[in-house]
């Protein structure tokens, strides 16, 4: 996993670049084509190949089943240097119910396989999780001012990324894994919202929350353990990812992301993710397993 980068800072243009890059273009018989990040160097950003897996899936099922859940693998790194392809399968059209495949390759190469499933709305029983309660997002700094506090103290190959405008904002609660201090429980709050508005469209905004739900996430099970990517101490990489949808919202608002990991082990770490709305509904859940593996830093 890889942050994506980019040298606008203005946020109309951030937000505008990311809806370009998550709007796939039909190349005919249900394969979709997803554009390269302008100027990305490195690994594909996994929350981009997930973000526009779902889109691709969304143009081939009818509009009054949106989608309740995606799983998905990632098999190989993608590279910045080329766009993605996609292939939806359709493998269930029913009376409630639709299901695709979907499988994203780069040079001929698989690199993502995700389920995702559709469901026509009904009423039902309910019950949902309460947020916890934690300080708003106007009381606190952004990351991207921590990032530009603490990118000196990171080695100097990863402070592009640290400094990178992005078209997400993060407004955490609590310290990141990169800026030192002791080792802590594995539960983390982040506040977060695109950087300025979006169309009204609900897919569009699903295609954002995906996107973002590959932030923060994997970085919580490093935390008991004082390692991270930014200072050069763990290979990270997400391994799959899994998305369950609950609710309508609007991805330019403010969302709570509530992050923890019930364990680690053989170099590969559990997270768990619940997003809530700022009045406190529910709205998401979402499930990683990823590479955490130590290593020495250089130098």
């Amino acid at each position: 996993m890889t942050q994506e980068t980019t040298g606008q800072t203005d946020p109309a243009a951030l937000v505008a670049g990311l809806l370009r890059l998550l709007d796939v273009a039909e190349s005919g018989g249900d394969h979709f084509a997803g554009a390269r990040k302008e100027d990305g160097v490195g690994r594909v950003f996994g929350g981009q190949v997930i973000a526009q897996a779902l889109a691709s899936a969304e143009r081939t099922v009818a509009a009054d089943r949106p989608v309740h859940s995606l799983h998905a693998y990632f098999l190989r790194g993608g590279n910045e240097d080329f766009g993605i392809d996609f292939e939806v399968m359709r493998d269930l059209d029913g009376g409630s119910f639709a299901n695709r495949r979907v499988v994203a390759s780069q040079q001929g190469k698989p690199i993502l396989t995700m389920v995702a499933s559709f469901h026509k709305r009904e009423p039902g029983v309910e019950h949902a999780e309460a947020m916890p309660e934690v300080p708003p997002p106007e009381g606190l700094r952004s990351e991207q001012d921590l990032r530009a506090e603490y990118a000196d103290r990171v080695p100097e190959t990863m402070r592009r990324f640290m400094l990178a405008a992005r078209p997400i904002e993060l407004r955490p609660v609590e310290a990141r894994h990169w800026m030192g201090g002791e080792p802590r429980a594995p539960l983390s709050h982040t506040w977060f919202r695109a950087v300025a508005p979006l169309p009204d469209d609900p897919k569009i905004h699903r295609a954002v929350l995906a996107y973002a739900s590959d932030m923060t996430l994997l970085g919580t099970s490093a935390l008991p353990h004082g390692i991270s990517w930014h200072k050069g101490t763990m290979m990270g990489a997400s391994l799959d990812h899994a998305i369950w949808f609950h609710d309508d919202f609007r991805a330019d608002e403010w969302l709570l992301y509530v992050c923890d990991s019930p364990w680690a082990g053989r170099a590969r770490g559990f997270n768990r993710g619940r997003i809530f709305s700022r009045d406190g509904r529910l709205l998401a859940n979402v499930a990683q397993e990823g590479l955490i593996r130590p290593i020495q830093p250089k130098g």
